[in-house]
């Protein structure tokens, strides 16, 4: 978010923003001035990756604070109002609006994705399918936009809701294969549906221009180290099923309405929320099975060298994530300045 620093409104002033490239990484717009996306290079590591993060932030801070600006991270502005914003000067974006009117004008929203490269096209569709499963638990860990238009909305991650307006968003289908993925964007392009993939704005999506895998589900973290934690663990997760797919195990293919319901639950509770645990045909606490899952993504995380990076995650538990931390600070004066400038003291 790229904020005045007097009245902690949003500013419209991406373009101010950008400057010369910085030493590493990206600096770049998004469908609204008021936006700014940082972006690391590809990193061989999440230690790599996290000391890039750390110095984009700072790069921003202070070209932000240089012009009498500030940044803050968040899944949302708690009281910023889309009707005061304007559209990047981008016919990508231009061409969106019109296409979708009020339902991409409406979407200020702010996500955290990340990246995992792949090496295999077969394998890429392995781990998107397998992912599915496991986005509940990263919509529920990264919740951090309880405020919307001012409100306490009764979501930890209002985020969710708002982004689910666009269409191709939320949970992906399950492909059969590469070539499958492939023949679904062929029919949707060739008939001017889409132009090309990257229309696809699924929670977790194959990038093959980029040879990834994209996760997409997560809101934007006002801690650099929860970002680091929440990478450290995809990336370990990416490393396990990658290893099941080469051990030809087939992935859990839960049904849809189980999956659609348990993101609805993480978005609704966050880490108090009670999901469907798709191996043991149960409902349990988001908080039980992230231990579960740390527990058995350890040994993945030691070989990629980032344990202590997922060691992060049960902090997050302790502490709470960002939507319990704004909570807190709202309810002691109700007061949605302080709020924000806590938002940008903790983002910096």
């Amino acid at each position: 978010m790229i904020l005045d620093s007097s009245t902690l409104d949003l500013v419209s002033a991406i373009e101010s923003m950008l400057g010369e490239d910085p030493p590493a990484g990206e600096i770049k717009p998004e469908l609204l001035e008021s936006v700014l996306e940082i972006s690391t290079s590809p990193c061989k590591d999440i230690q790599s990756a996290g000391a890039e993060l750390a110095s984009l932030r700072s790069l921003v801070r202070d070209r932000a604070q240089a012009q009498g600006l500030q940044i803050g991270a968040s899944g949302t502005h708690p009281f910023g109002r889309w009707e005061d914003q304007r559209i990047v000067g981008h016919d990508r974006y231009r061409e969106l609006v019109r296409s979708l009117g009020y339902v991409a004008r409406q979407e200020l929203v702010f996500g955290m994705h990340v990246h995992v490269g792949m090496a295999d096209p077969d394998e890429a569709i392995y781990v998107a399918n397998g992912l599915r499963p496991h986005l509940a638990l990263l919509i529920a860990l990264s919740a951090n936009s309880p405020l919307l238009r001012g409100e306490p909305t009764g979501l930890m991650s209002s985020r969710v809701p708002v982004f689910r307006a666009l269409p191709r968003v939320g949970l992906p289908p399950r492909f059969q294969s590469w070539g499958d993925f492939e023949r679904r964007i062929e029919t949707m392009s060739s008939c001017g549906m889409i132009e090309d993939y990257t229309y696809l704005w699924y929670d977790v999506r194959p990038h093959p221009r980029l040879g990834t895998v994209e996760i997409r589900a997560m809101d934007s973290q006002t801690r650099v180290e929860h970002t680091i934690a929440l990478g450290a663990l995809v990336v370990s997760l990416v490393k396990l099923l990658t290893e099941e797919c080469q051990s030809g195990l087939e992935p859990l293919d839960p049904p849809w309405e189980l999956l659609e319901e348990n993101r609805w639950l993480a978005a609704r509770h966050g880490l108090e929320a009670e999901l469907f645990d798709h191996v043991a045909g149960v409902r349990r606490g988001a908080r039980e099975m992230t231990e579960a899952l740390a527990e058995r993504l350890a040994p993945h995380a030691r070989e990629l060298g980032c344990y202590e990076q997922l060691g992060d995650v049960r902090d997050l538990l302790r502490k709470g994530n960002g939507a319990l931390r704004q909570q807190m600070v709202y309810e002691a004066n109700h007061d949605l300045r302080e709020l924000v400038a806590e938002i940008i003291a903790a983002t910096a």
